[in-house]
């Protein structure tokens, strides 16, 4: 199976995203710039690709997931603004941001527990993102992109990674669920009680404290 770690997007947010898409579908169109469009079911931020996997090796997938997720505090990712890789002037893949140092941190995280699988370490310094479309031959998109280049989207809760399979199928990638882990946050150390204080009275009239 081909395999990558990620979350979804929010609703609310995809479907910002998929309005925008439109928009740049249409300039796109009048630029002649080719460009293959996600679906909206599809937005999604990659934390960490797996790439073709064993069938046999999936549960000790999940179960370093599972590990991962342990003392990993809820958070809120933003998406927001506009870019491609590498390049606006040299574009393959253009994106929304989905910048978070929470997220970050995870899927470090995630990328030493797969580590310590077999799987191959990432070179490159996380860049979270949503992908809205791949350019079907690699060409400057700066004139399709810039009027909304500094656009403002929604903003997902993630309380939860998840495990997906990536399906090439000829209307393009289908990705499907193979499992949800939830985040597993630290749990708070109950306060401690102090003894009531009973108040007795001194000789000079004031209360003296008594555990």
């Amino acid at each position: 199976m081909r395999l990558f770690v990620g979350v979804r997007v929010s609703v609310a947010t995809a479907n910002e995203l998929a309005a925008c898409a439109e928009m740049l579908a249409r300039r796109a169109n009048d630029a002649r710039a080719d460009i293959r469009w996600v679906a909206p079911a599809n937005y999604h931020v990659t934390l960490k690709f797996l790439g073709w996997t064993r069938d046999d090796a999936l549960a000790a997938v999940r179960d370093a997931l599972d590990d991962t997720c342990r003392g990993v505090q809820p958070m809120k990712l933003r998406t927001e603004r506009l870019g491609a890789f590498p390049s606006l002037d040299r574009a393959s893949v253009l994106w929304a941001g989905a910048p978070s140092d929470a997220l970050a941190a995870l899927a470090t995280k995630i990328d030493g527990a797969m580590a310590g699988l077999g799987f191959a370490k990432e070179t490159r310094a996380f860049h979270g993102h949503v992908t809205l479309g791949r350019v079907r031959e690699t060409r400057p998109i700066r004139e399709v992109v810039l009027p909304m280049a500094e656009q403002m989207f929604g903003e997902t809760s993630i309380d939860a990674l998840t495990l997906f399979e990536s399906e090439t199928k000829s209307s393009g990638s289908v990705y499907r669920e193979l499992t949800r882990i939830a985040f597993k946050p630290p749990e708070t150390a109950p306060e401690r009680q102090s003894a009531p204080v009973e108040l007795e009275e001194t000789d000079d009239g004031w209360p003296r404290g008594r555990e």
